[in-house]
């Protein structure tokens, strides 16, 4: 196996402070110890053990806001989120799993939770003892979020829930979900109305995890089903009906991360592409030596550099205080696209070893393919960036010229 030997000279763009540069380096070090690319067939146990290894190495509290609750800054750091998960998708993309999950399925409890749920899980995701999940997506409701139909009816100091989600990472591992309801009737005509958050302990009666999916490439992921679920009150994140509002805010945070592990992914595939073409002795020289080669590695890096600049610009962004809504869309659909075609790329350089099982560019080319659809398809990327062009533009008078 290739040790990643991705040159680091991007760190010293002005996007990063110092901190950030030595976070990526420490734990760029920490990495192959701890985060190995090759994985037994208990997902299960091995995500524990990753997150538990995630949190003695401190690493979890970049995952969580508030140091109050064992996190790193009072607001999380979008930047350090980012080079977190470049860095451990180029060693394992299990381990990008699993702190992303962390991140993300506790992520609406750091920006909206109540002090008492942030006192309670904040802690607990940063320690390792507790694995989060964000329950969002439906059979009927993916992209389109506005469409859930999952309902959370309100009976005394309690809301019983009924419905399903499917496609849940960490489903059926987690201590607890993040869960969006429908609690009530649409306003002003707006769908994305009356969806609150709720946060459900696993072994809440009433809920169970119905089904266990297997994915092409495997981490934990389950469909889940709510019968009369009762959740106290106490567990709505935020205000009641202002759910589609956090899990929006939620995924503003983490879709830029998503592109970062695009990068992780992208980059270890042109690591290995490089060293394969080095050492592969053609026609008495290596592959390497070919002008088709060094054209394929060109492409290769330009498209990682340029997918580089709009995620951590996005990130650099976000951390400033602006709105990130169309930077991120953009970063997450150039990098995760971008990423595919240099892995498929890297496939074509190893030649028959390159769809070998287990292999490091095979596995790749089934870990990427994922992120080009979650947290927001690819298509729905394009819908964002195109409605943030176009608002506040009017339409040119039919009878003018365009």
């Amino acid at each position: 196996m290739t040790a990643p030997t991705t040159d680091h000279s991007w760190l010293d763009w002005p996007f990063f402070e110092d901190r950030h540069r030595s976070l990526a380096r420490e734990l760029d070090d920490w990495a192959p110890r701890n985060a190995n690319h090759a994985h037994g067939d208990d997902l299960d146990n091995e995500c524990r053990t990753l997150v538990r290894a995630l949190a003695a190495g401190g690493w979890l509290a970049h995952a969580v806001a508030g140091r109050a609750h064992g996190g790193a800054g009072d607001a999380i750091d979008t930047r350090a989120i980012c080079l977190i998960r470049e860095t451990l998708a180029r060693h394992s993309g299990l381990a990008d799993f699993a702190f992303a999950m962390q991140g993300l399925g506790s992520g609406a409890i750091s920006l909206a939770g109540s002090a008492a749920q942030r006192e309670r899980y904040l802690p607990q995701v940063v320690s390792g003892r507790a694995i989060a999940a964000f329950a969002l997506s439906e059979p009927e409701a993916g992209s389109d979020v506005a469409a859930l139909a999952c309902s959370a009816t309100r009976d005394g100091h309690h809301y019983v829930l009924n419905g399903e989600k499917t496609w849940i990472s960490n489903g059926g591992i987690a201590d607890f979900y993040v869960v969006f309801a429908r609690t009530g009737a649409t306003t002003s005509g707006k769908p994305s109305s009356g969806i609150s958050a709720f946060i459900v302990d696993a072994g809440t009666p009433g809920f169970e995890v119905a089904e266990r999916i297997r994915v092409l490439a495997p981490h934990p992921l389950a469909r889940l089903r709510f019968a009369d679920c009762r959740v106290p009150e106490s567990q709505v994140v935020g205000d009641p009906g202002e759910g589609f509002k956090i899990a929006m805010r939620t995924l503003d945070v983490f879709r830029t991360s998503v592109a970062a592990a695009a990068l992780g992914f992208g980059r270890r595939a042109l690591d290995e592409a490089v060293s394969r073409a080095l050492s592969r002795r053609m026609f008495n020289g290596v592959l390497a030596d070919f002008q088709l080669t060094q054209a394929k590695l060109a492409d290769m890096v330009t498209t990682l550099e340029s997918a580089a600049l709009l995620t951590y610009r996005a990130a650099w962004q976000r951390d400033r205080g602006r709105p990130v809504s169309r930077e991120a869309a953009m970063a997450k659909l150039v990098a995760t696209e971008g990423a595919q075609r240099v892995i498929d790329a890297a496939v074509q350089i190893f030649g028959g070893l390159g769809v070998v099982s287990e292999q490091p560019v095979e596995r790749l080319y089934r870990e990427i393919r994922a992120l080009r659809i979650y947290e927001g398809a690819s298509e729905v990327q394009q819908l964002i960036i195109a409605r943030e062009l176009l608002r506040g533009r009017t339409s040119p008078d039919p009878g003018e010229r365009p």
